[in-house]
């Protein structure tokens, strides 16, 4: 079973690294949040961690629990598509996509809180490899994740979804994440094709 053969892996923990510095940030509350949270102002400042720590701060306790369930679900679903290190690597590059994104493409936002741009960012790496294995639900889920990140861009939030985290949806964060993770799972099927020249 894929669940099975994932909680055996290395993978395994750096889901449960996140989970635990979410899920303390949440028990720490407005305090953790005000501290890691993006904050526009604060990173041109130089206070440039908060560009990572912010996917590990949420609205509230919903808002965490919310991100966390779609954490388990999505590396259940894909953790084993890649190393812990390449999957390393797929988060750094949808880290410094959503960054970009949100310096230089979206001045006007001020704030951002939550693991939602990462997850997609997750989504769309693991369906890509998943697929390149000749998996073709690794295609559907990718054609649905594209979809859902179009769909974002031209109509805004899915319905319901603002309720379901109690804020606003920054559904840049997802498209963001979305490039980020095509960026790392191709950069690293790049790798492996030069790798075997």
């Amino acid at each position: 079973m894929r669940g099975a053969d994932f909680f055996g892996r290395p993978v395994a923990k750096g889901v449960v690294a996140i989970a635990a510095l979410a899920l303390l940030f949440m028990v720490i509350g407005d305090p953790a949040r005000e501290l890691f949270r993006y904050e526009r102002e604060a990173v041109l400042a130089g206070e440039v961690w908060r560009l990572f720590s912010a996917h590990l701060v949420h609205l509230g306790a919903g808002h965490t629990v919310l991100n966390l369930v779609a954490l388990v679900l999505v590396f259940l679903l894909l953790g084993q598509e890649f190393t812990l290190a390449q999957w390393a690597w797929v988060t750094g590059c949808a880290v410094a996509l959503i960054a970009v994104g949100f310096v230089w493409l979206r001045p006007e936002l001020q704030w951002y809180v939550g693991l939602s741009g990462l997850l997609h960012g997750w989504l769309v790496a693991g369906a890509t490899q998943r697929f390149r294995q000749g998996h073709k639900d690794g295609l559907i889920l990718l054609a649905v994740v594209l979809l859902k990140g179009f769909y974002e861009q031209l109509a805004g939030p899915l319905p319901g979804s603002e309720l379901a985290s109690g804020g606003t949806v920054v559904v840049d964060a997802h498209w963001f994440g979305i490039v980020g993770g095509l960026l790392g799972a191709w950069s690293l099927g790049l790798h492996n094709r030069l790798t075997r020249v």
